[in-house]
């Protein structure tokens, strides 16, 4: 039996990804601002053809971008938030 060897990455936007398909929101921490970003990057590509609309909040975004995204969260209007902490 072969192994498949799947990233952490990949199998985060896969149980993202099926959370929203579900109804779900979800919050994804991770441990750097960077990573943050770079995670950012990957959900997008990957979710933006399927409707699924990621937000990133981290110390790069202005007071008011991060309380838009907040309100927009509270609202059910982002489904996935990438946050590191």
């Amino acid at each position: 039996m072969e192994m498949l060897d799947i990233g952490k990455t990949e199998v985060a936007i896969r149980a993202a990804f099926k959370a929203c398909m579900s109804g779900k929101q979800v919050a994804y921490l991770v441990p750097t601002t960077i990573l943050a970003n770079q995670q950012y990057e990957a959900f997008k590509e990957r979710m933006d053809k399927f409707g699924v609309r990621v937000e990133l909040l981290n110390r790069f975004r202005k007071k008011k971008e991060q309380d838009v995204i907040v309100k927009k969260l509270k609202l059910g209007e982002v489904d996935v938030v990438i946050r590191n902490t």
